[in-house]
């Protein structure tokens, strides 16, 4: 029986991106999919790379959001070298839309909180705005501009990371569902998928909203990932004219232009289980969205409708880290921001497995917090 240096648990952006880190420092790893790797909440998703908060909760989440941020041109670069293909990396800037009568108002407000939270944010009069995108709407009062915010082509981003992957060594095993993990005492040791048992060094479970679902059997385990699926209804648009140049969003939707003049517009955010139909009720949210930022698009062509489960957990923010059980470390329940936070977590894990520590405190993210067992601060690069 083969025992590898890491199995990681779930195909998405996020074991992928592991898988290569690792296989890139020269470890055997395989990673195991319950069915094709890539095509859950990593094919769904928008591809926004924004470390601003939406809300106070995902205020602890900023410094992991930069760190990530400031990876993404060499993650994207490493990436497209070793696969050949272009992940859609886009560094266009982002314009954050306000209507009135308090536009300014509440413009000047988000701009005091990003700074303060060390993101570049600055306030851009509504004529300047609609200088760089003209279909903005009329009802559009104030504008910010976040410079440094970029896209990626999530679908473009998982072909290139797999392929760069595989390419790398990475071994990977499709429809394998994972029906337990290897415990000896106070160790994993591996995986159970098939009535087979994949023996390892270290296992990552990275498998989304599905963490939960993988070792039912197993009741030590459940407490390390409490994640919940959180359906987003998404639609890719065709403008009839000229088309965007660079993400706009408000407090109500958005809008993320693609190479080939698509337009992706979300989002809606829905607690329905393991539910994946699209409504006509979320698509109207979103239409009535996109329209507000963008009237223009009213005659658009509707190419393509979708939705994908994302990664909730109770407190909104990642589940990173080692456990109390040696050799079984946690890398789920990124929500929103599993695009943007790929590659810090890829290189926080294999720090974690290789022994490296550095500056950022992820004490927040550990998978310890829903436990009895009190998280210890942890860095890593």
């Amino acid at each position: 029986m083969k025992t590898l240096d890491v199995v990681i648990i779930g195909g998405g952006v996020i074991g992928v991106s592991i898988a290569f880190e690792l296989a890139t420092a020269k470890l055997r790893v395989a990673v195991l999919d319950c069915q094709q790797p890539g095509r859950e909440a990593s094919w769904a998703a928008a591809g926004m790379l924004s470390p601003a908060p939406d809300s106070s909760r995902d205020l602890p989440l900023v410094p992991l959001g930069r760190a990530s941020l400031k990876l993404y041109p060499e993650f994207v670069a490493s990436l497209e070298e070793a696969s050949g293909e272009s992940a859609g990396h886009s560094r266009q800037g982002a314009l954050e839309i306000f209507p009135a009568p308090r536009g300014d108002a509440a413009r000047d407000r988000r701009i005091a909180q990003c700074r303060q939270l060390g993101l570049a944010a600055e306030p851009v009069a509504i004529e300047a705005a609609r200088e760089r995108e003209p279909s903005i709407g009329p009802g559009a009062w104030a504008a910010a501009w976040f410079p440094e915010e970029a896209t990626v082509e999530p679908r473009s981003l998982m072909s290139a990371a797999l392929r760069a992957a595989q390419r790398r060594g990475v071994e990977f095993r499709s429809d394998c569902r994972v029906t337990g993990l290897v415990r000896e005492g106070h160790r994993c040791t591996g995986a159970i998928a098939g009535g087979e048992v994949i023996s390892a060094g270290d296992v990552v479970v990275a498998a989304g909203c599905f963490s939960g679902e993988i070792a039912p059997g197993e009741q030590w385990f459940a407490p390390y990932v409490p994640t919940r699926p959180v359906r987003g209804q998404m639609m890719a648009l065709r403008p009839e004219g000229a088309g965007l140049q660079r993400v706009l969003r408000s407090q109500t939707g958005y809008l993320v232009p693609r190479r080939d003049g698509r337009i992706v517009a979300g989002s809606t955010s829905e607690q329905v289980g393991f539910e994946r139909r699209v409504t006509p009720a979320g698509l109207r949210k979103i239409f009535d969205a996109a329209l507000e930022l963008c009237p223009g698009l009213a005659g658009a062509e509707v190419l393509e409708t979708w939705s994908g489960l994302r990664p909730g957990t109770p407190d909104d923010l990642p589940i990173l880290g080692p456990t109390d059980i040696e050799g079984l470390l946690i890398a789920t329940g990124h929500y929103r921001n599993g695009i943007l936070l790929a590659p810090v977590t890829a290189r926080l894990v294999r720090e974690w497995i290789t022994g490296g520590y550095g500056e950022l405190d992820t004490a927040a993210y550990s998978p310890l917090r829903f436990t009895n067992h009190k998280p210890k601060t942890q860095s890593a690069h």
